[in-house]
């Protein structure tokens, strides 16, 4: 077998995946940690030492770090535990729910909207009325806390996957080149 070509066909599909990463929703981390795994497989896990490891690690933690993300944006934003919640359930909602079923965007949508509007929905309906303070307010802002995370998050998980897709290619190159 040539193990260039399918070294290349792999390297493609981490790419993509890597792009997939900065877009929320998209399954970026599966298709680079997919093809560690099958380039592992194929060459009976020649070239693959502690740097892929954790590399590979680090890509099955990072896809708790859009949830986290919204989590802590929120937080940040000043939303409250129930602010907090329905940005998480709201995250969930938007990617499993009916969003997906939109013919363009989707998932993307669902990312952006569902942790916006859980935010919002679960900030308003926990705060009590208090004198000089708008319930309206306090949840929008909580809301944009949410999406501000969910981006950083996006982009953190972007960066981790570019790392991973260089680090893998430096680390397995020799291999490749001395076939």
């Amino acid at each position: 077998m040539d193990f260039t070509i399918l070294y290349w066909v792999l390297v493609a599909v981490m790419v993509i995946g890597a792009v997939g990463e900065l877009i929320p929703g998209m399954p970026g981390a599966t298709l680079i940690l997919g093809s560690i795994l099958v380039w592992a497989i194929a060459t009976q896990f020649a070239g693959i030492g502690w740097p892929i490891i954790i590399v590979f690690a680090l890509l099955i933690l990072s896809a708790a770090i859009e949830f986290l993300a919204a989590f802590i944006g929120a937080q940040q934003f000043g939303a409250s535990k129930w602010g907090q919640f329905g940005a998480i359930i709201g995250l969930v909602v938007g990617v499993l729910g009916l969003l997906p079923a939109l013919p363009v965007g989707g998932p993307i949508l669902g990312v952006l909207i569902g942790p916006f509007l859980g935010a919002f929905i679960g900030e308003y309906l926990s705060r009590k009325k208090v004198e000089g303070e708008s319930k309206f307010q306090t949840s929008l802002k909580a809301s944009i806390g949410t999406v501000v995370g969910s981006i950083i998050g996006n982009l953190i998980d972007g960066l981790l996957a570019i790392i991973a897709v260089v680090v893998f290619i430096l680390t397995t190159w020799p291999l490749v080149s001395s076939l």
